[in-house]
């Protein structure tokens, strides 16, 4: 009786392993995701920075 027992327990381990396993890899893609959406925002802010002082060093020197 205990074999058949552990056997159903050790199926329902291996299910809810395989259900995780696929939730885990959700999470791990929007994760890569969120952090390319803050890398792509940051480098859009840096370049606004970037233009930003080339213009201010333009007037500098035109006056």
């Amino acid at each position: 009786m205990k074999k058949p027992i552990f056997m159903l327990l050790a199926a329902g381990l291996f299910t809810f392993a395989s259900c995780e396993s696929t939730s885990e890899s959700r999470t791990e893609e929007r994760v890569d995701e969120v952090g390319d959406d803050i890398e792509e925002g940051a480098d859009e802010v840096g370049d606004e920075i970037e233009e930003g002082a080339e213009r201010v060093e333009d007037e500098v020197e035109q006056q």
